[in-house]
């Protein structure tokens, strides 16, 4: 038996959105005790994560690393960049998106994702402006 829905989430531009609290729910309505969960973002210019939820500064820092790492269409390092139908942040959106995750897999143990005490789970928006996004959440028993 598989369960499915979507998580659709507004976006007010770059960082990371923690989704736990609506994952979780999910798991309660399904009442499973054991199984695994996919997360699956249906985008190609942001990325799930899973990572610290306790101390705002990792945001803040991956966030300020990966500004570093891709930076806008408009520094100059990124002269090489063909594509900017979108406006300066789109390929460099889209190369995070290829860098990070667009899918995640967590187990399912007594009815709770098997996080550990730290763990939350993150869309990550690459793009400057808000965006609704969407997470298609899949339980497999």
């Amino acid at each position: 038996m598989a369960l499915q829905t979507i998580l659709a989430l507004q976006t007010r531009g770059p960082g990371l959105y923690e989704v736990t609290a609506e994952v979780e729910r999910f798991l309660r309505d399904a009442a499973v005790e054991t199984g695994l969960l996919t997360l699956f973002v249906r985008h190609t210019s942001c990325s799930l994560l899973i990572q610290e939820n306790a101390d705002p500064d990792v945001r803040r820092d991956l966030g300020a690393f990966l500004r570093r790492l891709v930076p806008s269409a408009d520094d100059p390092s990124m002269a090489y960049l063909v594509h900017r139908a979108e406006g300066p942040d789109d390929m460099p959106a889209h190369i995070k998106a290829a860098l990070l995750p667009v899918s995640l897999s967590v187990p399912i143990l007594d009815g709770c994702m098997a996080l550990g005490t730290w763990q939350g789970l993150y869309l990550v928006e690459h793009r400057q402006a808000p965006h609704r996004r969407e997470i298609v959440l899949h339980l497999g028993s």
